[in-house]
């Protein structure tokens, strides 16, 4: 499967109605679900090496509409992963100790450590998303904080972090699907929040910020939009990505200072 065809171009202005929803890549979904099942034991296996080597990190940045899958794709994607290795953080409505510093500050503190897989399950791209929607800052702002994300990406990936960013394209005909589904379902009311139906009805408002946050794709740190209206496809396409992209680090389990030929482990008895 072609991944680059997903891949935000730098410096190149996005338009999410050019972008498909409902790609299937060519696949069934029986196919879809083989594969990912045959990329399981790859993915583990390099991401033991990362954890192993312990000189780089790898952060993986999910955004998305509500109801487009995140929670999910952290379930089935990041969760055939050793967990000793995979730091997750959730950003929420911040703290007023988080509002007393710069607004990069809280998410500076959850950066993966070296040898560790992180993910933003919501990200620094809240700020100039929810922000911006409902006048909290203004265009000045927005465009001033872009800068220091692009700028605090570079930082990350100039001291050894890949930086992926998903980004989860789901069409407003599927987000109402499953929104009614969490209405519907008793197991699923938990996770409705009337405040999603606010935010659909800002769906243009939306488009436009994320539209301008796509935008600081770079090689280094790119955004990847991710058809998001099957679920399986939305798993595969980013188990896919990571896979590439953890081979492209190309960690190595650290080098060993005995010969595991010359150790004897004697027998003993239990008392």
């Amino acid at each position: 499967m072609n991944t680059d065809k997903y891949r935000v171009r730098p410096d190149k202005k996005v338009k999410l109605s050019d972008w498909h929803t409902d790609d299937n890549g060519g696949l069934d979904k029986e196919q879809g679900l083989a594969n990912i099942e045959e990329l399981a034991p790859e993915l583990a296996t390099w991401q033991e090496r990362l954890y192993a080597e312990g000189k780089q990190a790898l952060l993986i940045v999910l955004q998305a509409r509500d109801a487009a899958g995140k929670d999910g794709a952290v379930k089935k994607v990041i969760g055939i992963f050793n967990p000793n290795g995979v730091h997750i953080a959730n950003f929420k409505v911040p703290s007023a100790e988080e509002l007393a510093h710069d607004f990069l500050w809280r998410i500076h503190a959850q950066v993966p450590r070296k040898g560790m897989l992180g993910v933003f399950n919501r990200s620094h791209y809240e700020d100039v998303l929810v922000t911006r929607v409902y006048d909290m800052i203004d265009d000045k702002t927005a465009k001033q904080r872009l800068d220091h994300i692009h700028h605090f990406e570079k930082l990350l990936t100039d001291t050894g972090t890949r930086v992926l960013k998903f980004y989860l394209h789901i069409s407003p005909e599927e987000q109402k699907k499953r929104l009614q589904d969490r209405l519907d379902n008793p197991d699923k009311n938990w996770k409705f929040n009337p405040g999603d139906l606010k935010d659909r009805e800002n769906w243009d408002k939306f488009t436009a910020a994320y539209e301008d946050a796509l935008a600081t794709s770079t090689d280094a740190a790119p955004w990847y939009i991710i058809p998001a209206d099957r679920k399986w496809f939305r798993n595969l396409l980013m188990s896919q990505i990571i896979l590439e992209t953890l081979k492209d680090m190309k960690p190595q389990y650290p080098a060993i200072d005995y010969d595991p030929k010359s150790v004897v482990i004697k027998d003993i008895s239990a008392k």
